[in-house]
């Protein structure tokens, strides 16, 4: 299907280019029978033994990541030309809009500025098992991305033009003679090398382009230009990162890992605060002579030449006469000092990002209250910004581990001292808070640093015993938060702080953060908080975490527990409860959404993922993880990089501004959304439960090749167990989404609709009356229609048939059909228009994919049944791999799989 205005026109030249250029390489290095692939659409064109199944799975990998980079660079350019010939309040997700919704409401400029300044984005880096590109390729995107963005130039000439075009086929040659996955399974050190290149290479020129396009927006909407000027009222954007601190049901994190991880954190920040400085000093060239020098920058610059000694004294006589670059060169010094970590003298290095934070604050104010403002905002105010986003530390590395592994270590901690009721994982709840309490209350250890208690009880004793370490040496900026998995009760938390007592971690700003997965889990979680926030512990550490208190959400796992539409409305209800509890406890709530990148596990839209928020959940906070083919997706460019992290500081800013002007939710229909909700829980229950379901999931799907995937280092299963409950959420998603079924993002609806229809009319009516003015409503709706648009019927029925069991096959494949149709028509209902009509630029995309990923699922089909009568052998393997190279090229034509 294709739209014929002039959007659509622009977007298919642009395909037509690209598509253009890629055969025009590969007909110059003789790969003739591969442009016949990507001019045709079919594979029947083709003869068998022409091409190569390698050569055919390469040739449509990259196809399809090309026409994601033209999409990209097209919703780029159509964003700035909503910018410039309409209003750039006209680009949704944007700081211009947030501004122009404030102006509407009259809200005075100072209160925009203290909600931008008031907001704290955390986007957490993960290493979750669906990214299979390497940094090379990534590089190649960034390359190729700059190169169509060029094209765009209008000024440029013919000759310009077809240079342009030259570098691009140029560096398509060199990407198809590039490996474009993970031909050995990557170890975590692979995966921590990748996001420390975002951390250290991407993030920090993205903060400064986020930074220039609020300061612009501001400016263009006619706010005063003097307010937006201070760096420190900007948002406050720090990173966050598993990789390396994550260790749930990941045997490979060790505490060497995690010691490992935190010292390249901070090598890499300094590096980079460094190379900041230097800049700064390069650029400072007042002179003495024409400018008077302010008796407070020569009071300073003696102070630090005296604590520096011979480096303070050579930095000052290298510049006699600038003294404000001579200032600069002592915090040079200083920071040398920091980096060689060889000198006892506290005055001679510094001792947190902090320290170096009070000297540039000073060295602004000195230039401000001296005329050199312009100086300030030009040369100081990215310098400050890194120092503030990037510390000493680049990005906090959380530490996670599952509540059960805790358990475990508090069992062999107890039997090793002579316990005879050692069971600590079969007491009763009552039991376990009493002890634990105790033992809190108690300034006695029950544990010695010279016994080894086991295996469990060592890892987590010797992973918090680093943490210590750290903090000891550097300070606790590094540390993120310690996350308890699967938390279902007080005493998981508990036993987190009696670890921390053990090792000396009590004391610190450390957060211990309930991570709540589960339908039930969402639905005890309120009661479990408050619990926790009343013990004599947490009202003891209440200010070392300044009153704040972060929950932890899980989309995956309560997806995989109850559907789509189940887990969505309980995450709802479930943060509206979390934030009342902490309140009332005289806390403040703030999420960390443990989203992913598809649909089904939270993933969609930064601004529309926002405005769904309940009222009063946000908090002036949001972290949030990106994880694996997620990263590159949001931040692997640079324009598109800056529209998600703009899209993601303004919402928060936004909600902050709306807490106030709103205080409850209006009277939307919560009890219909209840009533759907329970009905999809019910319905997605009754099939998972379905004998026979495991059987026919393990056939349909290709899970079991994922079980093997060499993508991640992570195993895809906590324990190793063959079952449902034991199968981590994000291979359960992937499976499904590469057979084209995708109902992790879709089941239940329907059938809920249905019910609703049918036995309250008036309902369904008043649910339709509400889609377009309930966000939260809207948002669910049309992200559950994606992944019904994802789905294809005739895809679905191949997969299926590898169900050889005829009878259990039509008994699942008969309620998949009734699902998807009943959810298709009856969303289109609610919206009084069919979903081919709304979403033509989702129907475009797939226009552009579905045939060469037909070709794409016929191959995999064709290996999957080869694989699996195998014996294990060598030849197996290598068809292991075919088939870990075809599900990469069928992630990259579907886009978001895992």
């Amino acid at each position: 299907m294709m739209n014929t205005n002039s959007k659509f026109h622009k977007i298919t030249d642009k395909r037509n280019f690209i598509i253009d250029c890629y055969t025009e390489m590969l007909l110059r290095i003789k790969e003739n029978e591969v442009v016949a692939l990507i001019k045709s659409n079919t594979f029947s064109t083709l003869g068998k033994e022409q091409l190569s199944d390698d050569k055919v799975v390469q040739s449509l990998s990259i196809y399809f990541q090309l026409m994601t980079l033209v999409e990209e660079n097209a919703a780029t350019q159509y964003r700035r030309e909503s910018e410039n010939q309409k209003e750039i309040y006209g680009v949704r997700g944007s700081w211009g809009e947030a501004f122009k919704v404030w102006k509407d409401q009259n809200v005075s400029e100072d209160e925009m500025i203290k909600a931008i300044a008031d907001t704290r984005v955390i986007p957490v880096l993960t290493a979750h098992p669906t990214e299979a590109k390497r940094v090379t390729v990534i590089e190649i995107h960034r390359e190729l991305y700059l190169l169509l963005a060029k094209r765009e130039n209008t000024a440029m000439s013919k000759l310009e033009q077809n240079s342009t075009r030259e570098e691009i086929i140029s560096l398509l040659e060199r990407w198809w003679r590039t490996g474009e996955i993970y031909l050995e399974k990557p170890q975590i050190q692979d995966e921590r090398a990748n996001v420390i290149y975002y951390f250290s290479k991407i993030f920090p020129k993205l903060l400064q382009q986020s930074d220039a396009h609020l300061q612009n927006s501001w400016i263009e909407m006619g706010l005063d230009p003097s307010k937006i000027k201070n760096p420190n009222i900007f948002p406050k954007i720090n990173f966050g990162s598993w990789v390396g601190g994550d260790r749930d049901g990941h045997p490979f994190v060790t505490p060497t890992i995690t010691q490992e991880t935190l010292e390249i954190h901070r090598k890499k920040a300094l590096a980079l605060i460094l190379e900041k400085l230097k800049e700064a000093a390069i650029k400072f060239s007042v002179s003495a002579v024409t400018n008077p020098i302010p008796f407070q920058l020569l009071e300073s610059i003696d102070k630090k030449k005296n604590a520096l000694g011979v480096a303070g004294k050579k930095a000052v006589e290298r510049n006699p006469y600038e003294p404000w670059r001579q200032y600069i060169n002592l915090l040079i010094v200083k920071l040398n000092n920091t980096i060689s970590n060889k000198v006892a003298d506290s005055n001679s290095y510094y001792k947190s990002s902090k320290d170096l934070q009070d000297d540039l604050n000073f060295f602004r104010d000195v230039l401000v209250e001296n005329g050199m403002k312009g100086l300030a905002e030009s040369l100081l105010f990215s310098l400050q910004r890194a120092v503030d986003c990037f510390g000493f530390h680049l990005a906090k590395l959380d530490i996670r581990q599952n509540s059960a592994f805790h358990d475990r270590a508090i069992s062999q901690i107890l039997k090793s001292n002579g316990e005879k009721d050692y069971d600590f994982e079969n007491w009763s709840e009552e039991k376990r808070v009493a002890y634990l309490s105790q033992c809190l209350a108690n300034n006695s250890q029950i544990t010695d640093i010279s016994v080894s208690y086991g295996k469990e009880a060592d890892n987590v004793l010797d992973c918090y015993r680093v943490v210590r370490n750290h903090i000891n040496l550097y300070g606790s900026e590094g540390i993120g938060s310690f996350i308890i998995s699967m938390t279902r009760s007080l005493s998981d938390l508990l036993v987190v702080y009696l670890l921390m007592k053990e090792t000396q971690l009590l004391n610190t700003p450390i957060k211990v953060v309930p991570l709540f997965e589960t339908i039930e889990d969402l639905h005890n979680g309120p009661a479990i908080l408050e619990e926790y926030l009343q013990h004599p512990v947490s009202q003891e550490r209440a200010t070392k975490i300044n009153y704040e208190q972060e929950v932890m959400l899980g989309y995956s796992d309560s997806n995989k527990d109850g559907g789509t539409i189940s887990s969505k409305w309980n995450l709802y209800k479930a943060e509206t409860e979390l934030a009342k509890t902490a309140a009332k406890n005289n806390f403040k709530a703030y999420f960390f959404h443990g989203a992913g990148g598809t649909i089904s596990r939270g993933g969609g839209k930064y601004h529309r993922f926002l405005e769904s928020m309940p009222a009063n959940t946000v908090n002036g906070t949001i972290k949030i993880t990106v994880q694996g083919e997620t990263i590159s997706q949001l931040f692997g460019n640079p324009v598109t990089a800056t529209y998600n992290l703009n899209a993601l500081a303004s919402g928060v800013a936004k909600q902050t501004i709306l807490s106030k002007y709103q205080a409850k939710d209006k009277q939307y229909p919560f009890d219909v959304i209840e009533y759907l909700s329970q009905k999809s829980f019910e319905h997605y229950r009754d099939f998972i439960e379905t004998p026979g379901f495991i059987n026919f999931y393990g056939k349909a799907t290709c899970i079991d090749v994922l079980e093997k995937s060499k993508i991640g280092s992570r195993p895809s299963r906590r324990t190793g167990t063959r079952s449902l409950d034991d199968l981590r959420a994000i291979p359960w998603v992937f499976s499904w989404n590469l057979s084209r079924i995708s109902l992790t993002g879709w089941y239940g609806l329907g059938s809920a609709l249905k019910s609703l229809k049918t036995e309250k009319p008036e309902d369904f009516e008043n649910l339709k009356s509400n889609i377009n003015d309930w966000s939260f409503l809207k948002f669910l709706i049309i992200q559950t229609e994606t992944n019904l648009i994802l789905s294809q019927r005739d895809i679905m029925k191949v997969y299926a048939d590898l169900d050889d069991d005829t009878a259990e096959k039509d008994t699942f494949m008969t309620k998949i059909m009734n699902d998807f149709d009943n959810a298709f028509q009856l969303i289109e209902e609610l919206f009084n228009e069919p979903a081919s009509q709304r979403r033509i630029g989702q129907y475009d995309n797939f226009y552009w994919r579905n045939d060469k990923l037909n070709i794409l699922h016929d191959l995999h089909i064709s290996y999957l049944k080869k694989w699996r009568t195998m014996e294990d052998s060598a030849e197996k393997e290598q068809i292991l791999t075919k088939l870990l190279s075809i599900i990469n090229a069928l992630s990259s034509g579907l886009k978001h799989t895992g």
